[in-house]
């Protein structure tokens, strides 16, 4: 699925969370379902495009996101997600 959204870093597990514009909703995004690294939560795999422009506590990205849900969505929380591809990307200080 496909959301317009802002990535940024944040304290916390996982700590990198992109925001969907427009909504309350804030994934927690890991490297995937099959990932195996323990520290996968402070570090994900993201696609190149995207890992070159946020640089963690630094600069934040917004523009479009494909996502995949690794959890049902509950309302009032954080769900867990990866990042499958970005585009139309910008980032901010």
């Amino acid at each position: 699925m496909w959301v317009q959204g802002r990535l940024r870093y944040g304290n916390g597990t996982p700590a990198l969370r992109l925001w969907q514009v427009g909504t309350h909703r804030v994934f927690g995004i890991v490297s995937g379902a099959s990932a195996t690294d323990p520290l996968d939560n402070e570090h994900p795999e993201l696609p190149g495009n995207v890992s070159g422009k946020l640089i963690p506590f630094k600069t934040e990205v917004f523009g479009d996101f494909e996502i995949c849900t690794l959890e049902p969505e509950k309302p009032g929380t954080m769900q867990t997600a990866c990042i499958e591809a970005g585009k139309s990307l910008t980032e901010r200080q």
